[in-house]
């Protein structure tokens, strides 16, 4: 019997595997966390590990060989201490998981790697640059959520919780989603300092000190339809990606 689904690795076998040339591997990345009172913990690897299976299914289906690794679930949450249960990974942690992974794939053949992140407090950028030197992978890193531009679709798409997040997860888990009347408002304090509040100044955000509800965006407007439409527009355009980058030789980057 052949493999269903030979672009995930999780549900592969052996020996499809070891007969297959991979092209790229993507690398879903996610979070372990409080989302406001109404989505699970594992909204944001729910998320990025649907997003990357959908797209690379169509990547697959334009003839590019890529191949889902199966999703990191907790991410940096250094600002969530406070919060039970919101799961830490220091990002030398990260770099060192991603390190071992990176020698692992390139080892066996592939020759393009994206992380798929899909939680806020994460940043690969960094560590791609210091890791990029010791393969010859070309190392890629992409916010799903920031594929394409949300205002179209959410009248107020919301950092964290809000109604982006949570019509995906309509969309892709509704079980899980608790009735949006439970939900809590999203609101947050903003920073005092103007440079951080306009964004030319960062500081990390200390999070039960900015939400009540550990949200911050309202809900109450997500629907499984609005989820449904930003998924497939999302997954379309990430998978053209995959595509075009599984085609393009290193060496013709740039034009």
């Amino acid at each position: 019997m052949s493999n269903a689904t030979p672009w995930l690795l999780a549900h592969s076998v052996w020996p499809t595997v070891r007969e297959q040339r991979y092209e790229v591997a993507v690398l879903p990345w996610g979070a372990t966390e409080a989302h406001n009172t109404h989505l699970p913990y594992a909204t944001d690897t729910i998320q990025s590990e649907a997003v990357a299976a959908r797209a690379a299914e169509l990547a697959w289906g334009a003839g590019a060989r890529v191949v889902v690794l199966p999703a990191i679930p907790f991410g940096v949450n250094t600002g969530q201490r406070d919060i039970p249960f919101c799961i830490n990974l220091n990002p030398s942690t990260q770099a060192a998981i991603l390190a071992d992974i990176i020698e692992t794939v390139a080892r066996h053949g592939a020759r393009k790697f994206v992380v798929l992140n899909g939680h806020g407090g994460n940043d690969f950028r960094q560590m791609l640059r210091e890791l990029q030197p010791r393969t010859s992978m070309l190392l890629c890193q992409a916010h799903w959520y920031n594929v394409v531009n949300p205002a179209p679709y959410f009248a107020e798409p919301g950092d964290h919780a809000g109604e982006l997040e949570t019509a995906v997860m309509m969309h892709l888990a509704e079980s899980l989603v608790r009735p949006l009347s439970s939900a809590g408002t999203g609101a947050a304090r903003r920073f005092a300092v103007r440079g951080l509040r306009v964004g030319w100044a960062w500081t990390q955000r200390e999070w039960s000190r900015v939400t009540d509800d550990t949200g911050v965006g309202n809900p109450a407007a997500a629907t499984a339809e609005k989820g449904a439409r930003y998924f497939t527009d999302v997954t379309e355009r990430l998978g053209e990606f995959l595509a075009e980058l599984a085609k393009i030789e290193p060496e013709a980057l740039y034009e």
